[in-house]
């Protein structure tokens, strides 16, 4: 019997070829046509029509020469930058963050606004797109998506907002406004999950594929990351912890007065300045208190350990259902605390339930929501712009 010939093989040889040469060049870039064949299993002259394909497509450059023996310089490719660029926003109570990158992940674009003074939420959004975009000399076209990290609920079927705590002006309706305002692919994430995807990247978890990472800040979220992937939950409210009914605080009946919840009575940053005031540390801040508690060493021991038997609280009651190898404390408190107060953790969770879980704190000191926006961004654009060279 004669064997069937699958149709649209080679161009599908093609098309992966092409990805993982695009994917070596961002990774190990500039290569030289013969380094590239030499990487991807492929012949110099497979390799040489790869690299002319995608130079056609506008995605590879030529960025200079390498030097060798005998004969003409080899030429080094590499992806052109501005194939492509991506937008992340972080979105907070008082102020608003936009970066804007090239293909290749390189940040070339910024700007902060304040968000105290007007309730416009699209009005800022679009400002801050807009001004990133233009900081970083890329035409608004050339953007092929924005990721916006906002607190709060999203849909996980529309995309849309659902409920945002402390951001009452964000509400449903506003992604299709925002897409109609920029005319781009707008896309929201919960801000604590894209601080899980920074943290998978590049921060404490970048060897692990399922971890929780739980936010203390002004307020406290969790994000879960199975199998290398977010889970959201059928309502998008997989990780929202403060609402975790805990021993020690009255549970609000309805959470839509926006009534705060009873984990986040005991365990987020004005409940921690609070006890630290009530050990002595008159900071302005609940970070700014327990890192002088760290700094104090044994001084410091009883408000570290009061805040790591209020952190367990939720802690355990997340690990005793998903049985995570892994804790990451993030957040301004979390990040403050340090190994002190998670290695706290760790020791009070493993005392109160049956499952042991490292605790680390984050491994990130700067901007990891808008970090994982960009990531996320990235990610999807990649896959649009690198899986489609064969036209």
């Amino acid at each position: 019997m004669s064997a069937t010939r699958l149709p649209g093989t080679p161009r599908l040889l093609r098309a992966l070829n092409d990805r993982a040469a695009l994917e070596l060049l961002l990774e190990r870039g500039p290569l030289t046509r013969a380094r590239l064949g030499e990487l991807t299993g492929l012949s110099k002259v497979t390799a040489s029509q790869l690299v002319e394909r995608l130079e056609e497509r506008g995605l590879v450059t030529r960025v200079g020469e390498q030097a060798g023996g005998r004969g003409p310089n080899a030429q080094l490719y590499a992806v052109r930058p501005g194939s492509a660029y991506v937008i992340g926003v972080d979105v907070g109570a008082e102020r608003v963050v936009a970066a804007c990158a090239d293909i290749t992940g390189r940040v070339v674009g910024r700007v902060e606004q304040s968000t105290e003074d007007t309730d416009d939420p699209v009005g800022v959004v679009h400002n801050a797109v807009v001004q990133a975009a233009s900081n970083a000399g890329a035409e608004l076209s050339g953007v092929r998506r924005v990721v916006l990290g906002t607190p709060g609920l999203v849909d996980p079927g529309t995309g849309d907002i659902t409920f945002a705590f402390n951001l009452p002006r964000w509400h449903r309706g506003l992604l299709a406004a925002l897409r109609e305002d920029l005319d781009l692919p707008v896309v929201f994430e919960n801000d604590v999950n894209l601080a899980a995807v920074a943290e998978a990247q590049s921060g404490a978890a970048r060897e692990h594929s399922e971890f929780v990472l739980v936010w203390v800040g002004a307020g406290i979220g969790l994000a879960i990351m199975l199998g290398g992937r977010l889970h959201h939950g059928s309502s998008g409210a997989a990780g929202e912890i403060g609402y975790l009914p805990v021993p020690g605080a009255p549970i609000p009946r309805d959470v839509t007065r926006r009534a705060k919840p009873a984990f986040q009575q005991i365990a987020a940053a004005d409940a921690v300045l609070a006890t630290a005031r009530e050990h002595g540390y008159a900071a302005d801040s609940a970070h700014d208190a327990v890192r002088a508690a760290v700094a104090a060493g044994t001084a410091g021991g009883p408000l570290l350990d009061e805040l790591a038997r209020r952190l367990a609280l939720g802690v355990a009651g997340a690990c005793v259902v998903l049985d995570p190898p892994l804790v990451v404390l993030a957040g301004e408190v979390g990040q403050a605390g340090g190994l002190a107060l998670a290695e706290r953790v760790q020791h009070e969770v493993a005392a109160i339930t049956l499952v042991r879980p490292r605790v680390v704190p984050t491994g990130l000191t700067e901007e990891p929501v808008l970090r994982g926006a960009l990531r996320t961004a990235l990610d999807a654009v990649r896959d649009e712009v690198f899986g489609s060279t064969i036209g």
